[in-house]
């Protein structure tokens, strides 16, 4: 590629520019580009980049003008700059940058608006570390250019902080084969990411990888010899880091026609974060697979697999799931970090009036205390909150889960092993030989578990158990329809704890708003009157998003003499909830509408969880 080729490919408008009165008013955020009709390009999300004006003119303009124009600074204030260059020997730009007169972000904007690029910012746009990885951090360092985005099969989009800089446009197209595309970025954001990317390889490379098998046998295999040699290494562990970074639960890899997108679920939120090319995505499957301990071969069943991962002096487990789709395989990894777990009530979000009821009811003697609600609403946290609590030297605690998802000291766990014969049932048979005080069932899936429990609790021992209901009333509902005895549930069951993960609103960036009693009545909140609260607005710290962390929000019934009469009559769920309220049970969504009225979280978010909405 000669200078002309790369000046020229510099000088190509970006697709999806916005017109001139979409630049900077009104402060939505810039829509997805769209491939033209008939053409292979994988649209690619634009938000965080600034298109220029293109209001004429082109490079000719100084880029002190370009400043004035953009009323980044006055013409006064330049023009003493301008002066002030010629004596010390530097440019004008610097010059305002020492004064503070501008920043590295207005720079940056006006450099893109000189030579008519898209202005791109690095706090906002979803970087996707697989295009990030193409270039060593070094050589992006010495650049000051980082590729961001596949554009369709051979587009490269990169964040530079100088585009005349036709030499590395050069170098980075001959490095990695693809045909470059420019936008500018801040250098302190390129730096900034260069930092993160490094830090992410660093941990990539000394990553060990604890395979578990079958037969009990650890085998540690260290990466640093190979990282650096295979890239699809690199970029697996690069994912893995970037993802346990970034606080993840779980890691998408989705083929579709050729590529494979890769997301986040951050926040209980699927967020879209790189897309691996085509060449590399049989390599990350097998990598996958060979560090999960499954079956590189079976291409048509689905496979389960576990990995132990110490990350950055941390230890990760890993639950990795292989799903045959149309397009190949889809695989899907859990992420159990003990480090970002909460076991206390309070942090969780639960109320001082909740947590006395629930607190009441765990530290009886015998019974079952159940907690329920769908998949990833925080179960296992609050039934380790209460064994943590309840974990004594005079106490002895067996547990039986699917997975053992967090080994707690002085705690008996036992792990389900279907292939092996041990199921929830016949783990939960042997546990009640083994004179146990308090037991720990991860899940209660059918009728014979059920009935185990339920027998346990009614023999002496404290049951702590998990069951998916929408709600706790329903609870004793499901375990009736499950064949067990209306008055053995009745008289076994102390307390139900029902739960949500919500979003929390981003402190920095939360918004003062008032929902009006309108509003919330079509969110199936019974109000009239309205209610001061927060919107989320989105920044750099949240990704955006304007969400950052979780909170729960909670439901819990203690189970009365009338509770227990109408469980034995096998009255409906509605009749039970209605009893439980007025004897103090406040509903999910009260709760989160009492989380709102503190500016926790937001009213879109408390109906997208409880399904009020």
């Amino acid at each position: 590629m000669t200078p002309e080729q790369a000046t020229h490919l510099t000088a190509v408008p970006m697709p999806g520019a916005l017109t001139d009165d979409a630049v900077a008013g009104s402060g939505a955020a810039p829509p997805t580009a769209v491939a033209p009709a008939g053409s292979n390009e994988r649209p690619v999300d634009w938000n965080g980049i600034t298109p220029p004006r293109r209001s004429g003119g082109g490079s000719a303009r100084f880029l002190t003008d370009v400043i004035v124009e953009l009323g980044f600074s006055d013409r006064p204030r330049v023009e003493q700059a301008v002066e002030a260059a010629r004596a010390t020997g530097t440019t004008p730009e610097q010059v305002l940058l020492d004064q503070g007169a501008i920043s590295l972000d207005n720079l940056a904007r006006a450099v893109a608006e000189r030579h008519g690029l898209d202005h791109l910012d690095l706090n906002v746009f979803h970087v996707d570390m697989s295009a990030a990885n193409l270039i060593a951090p070094a050589a992006s360092k010495r650049y000051e250019a980082v590729p961001v985005a596949f554009v369709g099969e051979r587009g490269l989009l990169i964040a530079m902080a100088d585009p005349a800089n036709v030499l590395a446009v050069d170098d980075i197209a001959l490095m990695t084969g693809y045909e470059v595309r420019v936008a500018v970025a801040s250098r302190e954001d390129i730096a900034t990411l260069i930092s993160r990317q490094s830090r992410l390889e660093h941990v990539a490379a000394s990553a060990a990888i604890d395979l578990e098998p079958d037969d009990g046998v650890g085998e540690i295999v260290d990466l640093r010899e190979s990282a650096d040699d295979a890239p699809v290494i690199k970029l697996v562990n690069q994912i893995i880091a970037q993802a346990a970074e970034q606080g993840s639960s779980d890691i998408h890899f989705e083929p579709e026609d050729g590529s494979m997108r890769v997301r986040f679920r951050i926040d209980g939120v699927l967020v879209e974060t790189m897309t691996v090319p085509r060449r590399m995505v049989n390599g990350v499957v097998s990598r996958l697979k060979i560090m999960s301990d499954l079956d590189i071969a079976e291409r048509r069943l689905p496979q389960d697999g576990r990995v132990g991962l110490n990350l950055d002096g941390r230890h990760i487990d890993l639950r990795v799931v292989t799903l045959p789709s149309v397009h190949g395989e889809n695989i899907v990894i859990r992420i159990l970090d003990k480090s970002n777990v909460v076991f206390d009530f309070e942090k969780l979000g639960m109320g001082d009036e909740d947590a006395a009821r629930f607190t009441k009811a765990f530290h009886q003697a015998y019974g079952a205390v159940l907690v329920t609600g769908p998949t990833g609403s925080g179960k296992s946290t609050s039934l380790y909150a209460a064994v943590g609590e309840l974990n004594t030297p005079e106490k002895n605690i067996i547990t039986i889960e699917d997975p053992v998802e967090y080994q707690l000291e002085g705690v008996t766990q036992v792990q389900v092993n279907k292939k092996a014969g041990l199921t929830f049932a016949n783990g939960l048979r042997a546990m009640m030989r083994a004179d146990p005080d308090i037991i720990m069932v991860g899940e209660i899936r059918d009728a014979e578990t059920a009935k185990i429990a339920i027998e346990a609790a009614l023999t002496g021992h404290l049951v702590l158990s998990t069951l998916h209901t929408n709600d706790a009333p329903t609870s004793i509902t499901r375990l009736v329809e499950m064949g067990i005895e209306p008055f053995l549930v009745a008289s076994a069951v102390d307390c139900v704890v029902a739960q949500r993960l919500c979003r929390t609103l981003c402190s920095n960036c939360k918004e003062r708003t008032i929902i009006s009693a309108d509003v919330l009545r079509d969110h199936g909140f019974r109000s009239h009157i309205d209610v001061e609260a927060y919107d989320p607005k989105g920044c750099s710290r949240c990704g955006g998003s304007g969400y950052k962390g979780r909170i729960g929000l909670y439901e819990v019934m203690t189970i009365t003499d009338e509770i227990r009469r109408l469980a034995i009559e096998r009255a409906p769920a509605d009749r039970i909830a209605e009893v439980a309220m007025r004897d103090g049970m406040r509903r999910l969504r009260d709760d989160g509408l009492e989380k709102v009225k503190q500016g926790r979280t937001s009213i879109a978010e408390v109906a997208r969880v409880t399904g009020t909405g």
